[in-house]
């Protein structure tokens, strides 16, 4: 399972919260939002069919913050910053997912 769509279902255990995914696809960069088991890129557009993928397979996840939700990208509410791979392994095992 891609790990975008793990971070999804770990959305879905924890409604309250909001993760920022910093990824690269190639040589560009990406933000992507995920909450309540949605994901949305916030630098560019997102399929209409919420079984597309944001991220491919090919995408690296560089970090993961965890934010309380609702998400105001006006004034943040950070629990947890700069998750790397390792930490978000042990984030999603913790969940089950």
């Amino acid at each position: 399972m891609i790990l975008i769509t793990r971070l999804e279902q770990y959305t879905l255990k924890h409604p309250q919260e909001v993760l920022l995914v910093k990824a690269t696809l190639g040589d560009e960069e990406d933000i992507v939002v995920v909450f309540r088991g949605f994901s949305s890129s916030l630098m560019r557009s997102t399929a209409f069919d919420p079984d597309t993928p944001v991220l491919p397979p090919s995408a690296t996840i560089l970090s993961v913050d965890r934010l309380q939700g609702p998400y105001d990208p006006e004034n943040p509410r950070l629990i947890e910053g700069d998750l790397n791979g390792e930490q978000m392994e042990q984030m999603l095992a913790q969940a089950g997912v």
